[in-house]
């Protein structure tokens, strides 16, 4: 295999259902990843081709563990909270609070030892994934299956609180870099990416900056939808003011930029992840709140057309 590799993506739709020879499983809030085991050497892949291994040193170390297999893994790194729920914003504070452990959520096996698996049906690929990961690696898990009904699949997703869920097609291929309807995911939680296209001045007690100004792009044009204000810890507002400040340009991004007084505008080079209520019929946010930047996704890959409805 020619490596690294995009991984397979899968296609949001709106309503769960029943369909044979299909499978569910959790779906994760956390950074997808691609592993690559060597040896004793292993690497870990973003979906946009950045490698993370220095970021997860054990998850890398335990993966090493894995004696006598060289393979290609596709999974999540996730933080759970103490009610068992993987949560995006954990992996992002992680540095504050030594209490919280990522994990690699692994879901597919692509290679193993230099058996190409792609090609394989997706039953197969977890075969193989079974026979790699035990089920009592401390960083290691397998993706948790639920039941082969998708609506009484995410009954329970809703249930728990999970994110969602991810449907697949037990007798699909793997096909790298592309979003198929092979894998489709129902989501539970409203989270999306946006793009950052600048921030409004702080007021009150606040420091740094008041809101940041996001949107999606329709097109080649990056259209406004809305203005996060909450979700800001102390520590983030200075770090983020500090990944933002570089940025700065005089003109808007936006095709159509909000009428805000006292804006700085950045270049659009930074996607936040953002949790809310609903969409409005206007096509605004209401009630975001920012849960953290995204390194694994580019701004280009934010579109409108693929918003979460």
């Amino acid at each position: 295999m020619k490596l690294p590799i995009r991984p397979m993506l899968p296609t949001l739709v709106g309503q769960p259902f029943n369909r044979p020879g299909w499978i569910n499983e959790e779906k994760y809030d956390g950074i997808r990843v691609l592993a690559f085991g060597s040896g004793n050497k292993v690497q870990l892949w973003s979906r946009n081709l950045k490698d993370i291994t220095a970021e997860f040193p054990e998850i890398a170390q335990c993966l090493t563990r894995l004696r006598g297999y060289d393979f290609v893994l596709d999974g999540e790194i996730v933080a759970f909270d103490r009610n068992g729920i993987s949560r995006f914003q954990l992996i992002q504070r992680r540095a504050m609070d030594s209490n919280i452990q990522p994990v690699l959520a692994v879901f597919d096996c692509l290679e193993i030892d230099s058996r190409e698996m792609m090609k394989k049906p997706l039953c197969d690929r977890r075969n193989a994934l079974e026979a790699i990961v035990s089920a009592r690696h401390p960083l290691l898990l397998r993706s948790r299956r639920l039941c082969a009904n998708s609506e009484i699949a995410f009954k329970t997703a809703k249930e728990k609180g999970w994110e969602g869920i991810i449907a697949k097609d037990d007798n699909s291929a793997y096909e790298p870099g592309k979003r198929t309807r092979s894998w489709l995911k129902i989501k539970c939680r409203r989270e999306s990416e946006f793009v950052i296209g600048g921030y409004t001045p702080p007021a009150g007690h606040r420091t740094e900056f008041g809101a940041l100004l996001v949107g999606l792009y329709d097109g080649k044009l990056l259209r406004f939808t809305g203005k996060v204000g909450t979700g800001f810890s102390k520590k983030g507002l200075v770090d983020l003011a500090e990944k933002m400040r570089p940025l700065r340009t005089r003109e808007s991004s936006f095709e159509a930029p909000p009428d805000e007084s006292g804006v700085t505008w950045i270049r659009p080079m930074l996607v936040a992840q953002i949790a809310f209520a609903e969409w409005t019929k206007g096509g605004m946010l209401r009630q975001p709140a920012f849960l953290g930047l995204r390194y694994d996704k580019a701004p280009l890959e934010c579109l409108w057309r693929e918003r979460d409805k």
